[in-house]
């Protein structure tokens, strides 16, 4: 009788575990192996003084953000598409109003036609966890916000995890811990609001208090100061090109099989499961804030389920109210 109980706790917690994989994906379906580089080599001090401090031989970058301000860096190079990555250690406890942004903009050279790539964390009160948004933006397009939101299957603040963007002249991936988590294609309907020109890679985290949590309801708490949040793995693969080259040839620099130019059918199935288990909001859906799906909507029935149960708003039961943010560089430092 044990060993038939033994059996059938064998086979119970396999269960599980395949469950568990097929919730959030196999870290292994997209781990491309790319060299790391150090701080130095690649990124710059972009502002917070001594909110900045390298370690780990300049392996190790901990920003921070206090009263006097936020803080980042920014790489040395513009690239034309490519894969960016960094592990990253998220602030623990009370981090409401809090941002960390993982992110690629042209916003300095490209004012009014800029493109943005983004990965922002959105903190909250104590208790509650840390929300991811990914967004994206072309040529100045900054009208039709394509923000999409996630929980996530673990606690950020814990260790480690990466985060990934990959970017090439057809897709836009996002990637957490390998897994893809979202797929923006270029298609005709987007027209010129799919990122294009060359972008640099930034990295932040700043107070965001008048629309981060909860439309601002929950505000920074500089009690729990300072907030630090950590990163490494810092992964530049990408083609540097002058700020005056936009040509997608530039592609060719990258060598064949250096990076993925298309998610395969099992990462596909992986992505699914996450976004069906775990995103929380997508402008695709937003029937209060878009009367008809922006164009380059591709609407998914598990997803429209999964979201009807979770947010109600999004099919135009009640009402939204959005913030316009501040650039996050113009609202690094405190007020």
């Amino acid at each position: 009788m044990s060993a038939s109980w033994s059996l059938v706790s064998l086979l119970f917690f396999a269960c599980c575990a395949l469950l568990a994989v097929l919730a959030v994906g196999s870290p292994e379906s997209s781990n491309l192996d790319l060299p790391v580089v150090s701080f130095d080599e690649g990124y710059a001090h972009l502002f917070g003084e001594d909110n900045l401090v390298l370690h780990g031989d300049g392996k190790s970058v901990h920003l921070s953000l206090d009263e006097r301000t936020g803080s980042g860096f920014v790489s040395q190079d513009l690239y034309l598409h490519g894969f960016f990555s960094a592990s990253i250690k998220l602030p623990a406890d009370y981090t409401a109003g809090v941002v960390v942004a993982f992110y690629m903009s042209n916003g300095d050279i490209f004012e009014k036609t800029h493109d943005e790539i983004d990965f922002e964390f959105l903190g909250n009160i104590r208790g509650k966890d840390w929300r991811v948004q990914t967004n994206v933006y072309g040529n100045g397009s900054v009208g039709i916000g394509r923000e999409e939101r996630y929980n996530l299957w673990f606690d950020p603040s814990d260790d480690f995890h990466q985060y990934s963007i990959l970017w090439t002249n057809a897709l836009i991936v996002f990637y957490v811990d390998n897994v893809p988590i979202r797929e923006v294609k270029r298609t005709k309907a987007m027209g010129g609001d799919f990122p294009s020109k060359p972008m640099t890679l930034y990295a932040t985290i700043w107070d965001a208090s008048n629309w981060a949590t909860n439309g601002g309801k929950y505000r920074v708490n500089y009690k729990y100061a300072p907030y630090i949040v950590q990163f490494s793995d810092l992964v530049l693969h990408g083609c540097a090109v002058d700020p005056i080259e936009h040509s997608s040839a530039c592609d060719a620099v990258l060598p064949s099989g250096s990076i993925p130019y298309a998610i395969t059918h099992e990462q596909k199935v992986h992505m699914e499961n996450f976004r069906k288990r775990h995103m929380t909001y997508s402008y695709c859906y937003d029937r209060a804030r878009y009367k008809v799906p922006p164009p380059e909507c591709v609407l998914n029935a598990k997803e429209a389920e999964h979201l009807r149960s979770s947010d109600p708003v999004t099919f135009g039961q009640g009402k939204r109210r959005f913030v316009k943010r501040r650039h996050r560089r113009a609202s690094a430092t405190s007020m």
